[in-house]
């Protein structure tokens, strides 16, 4: 935690994470034009940013695009903030959202480091036995691009909510669409038929796993989760992410994934 606070201790630093607060996945030239800052100073600070986590990037095409990542300021908050303040904060924080934001954002960026394998981590993203244990449903497919994505919670059947693997490179990158609204969710969330009829009609979203190992040895992972192409004003964004009361979001998901993998020698499936 003290690389995040040297790098939250800077003024400048407050400023590049501002900008990305108002406008996330932005370039280190967009960057610097909207900040009037020197490339080189510009790139010296997203050097600190990053690594304290603060900021992860993704590649796209030729460019590097920049994101905040609320991993350890949602560490900071679990260690100094109860569950009864967090909420209220949380509540603060959405209606100032609310009032600033009248578009929504459109895509997710979320980035953890697990001490593990590459290996482990694709087997708990694409072993059912695995998926039950953090994620509290089964999927399964054979994971190659066309092939559907079955769901299966509980003692129920597996089901095709139209999920299809759109890229398949095993250890290194897993990208699928994301299902549409379901039954269930309404039920979870209070939803009318009414408003779940409305929230059927947004276009559906992908959700992207990029893992890159780290360190000579092999034995730690750095696992960006990308969950992008929302509408904007998106009722699945917000509960992807976490902001949608009752939903924990891609955060707790990931957290409940590290402590999983982190606490197993060999991640064997329980009976």
């Amino acid at each position: 935690m003290d690389e995040v606070f040297k790098a939250l201790a800077d003024p400048s630093r407050r400023r590049l994470l501002d900008s990305l607060n108002g406008r996330n996945g932005q370039t280190l030239r967009e960057l610097c034009a909207e900040l009037e800052m020197a490339r080189q100073s510009v790139s010296k600070h997203l050097a600190v940013l990053e690594a304290a986590d603060v900021v992860t990037t993704v590649r796209r095409g030729r460019e590097k695009l920049h994101y905040l990542n609320a991993a350890p300021i949602n560490a900071i908050a679990d260690r100094w903030i109860n569950q009864y303040h967090r909420e209220r904060v949380s509540a603060l924080a959405d209606l100032k959202t609310a009032l600033e934001e009248p578009m929504g954002p459109t895509e997710f960026v979320y980035t953890t480091y697990i001490n593990t394998t590459a290996e482990q981590v694709w087997k708990a993203l694409t072993e059912p036995a695995f998926t039950r244990r953090y994620w509290g449903a089964e999927l399964r497919s054979d994971w190659r691009v066309g092939s559907p994505v079955l769901w299966k919670e509980g003692d129920g059947e597996f089901r095709d909510l139209d999920q299809v693997v759109l890229e398949s490179d095993p250890y290194r990158r897993l990208s699928y669409s994301w299902h549409n609204y379901q039954p269930e969710h309404a039920a979870h969330f209070g939803w009318s038929a009414e408003e779940l009829a409305e929230l059927v009609k947004e276009k559906r979203s992908t959700v992207t796993f990029e893992i890159e190992p780290r360190g000579t040895e092999g034995r730690s992972v750095r696992l960006t989760v990308i969950h992008d192409d929302f509408e904007t004003d998106s009722k699945m964004y917000r509960a992807v992410s976490g902001q949608l009361d009752g939903s924990g979001g891609w955060p707790v998901l990931l957290a409940d994934l590290k402590s999983l993998l982190e606490s197993s020698e060999s991640l064997s499936p329980t009976p």
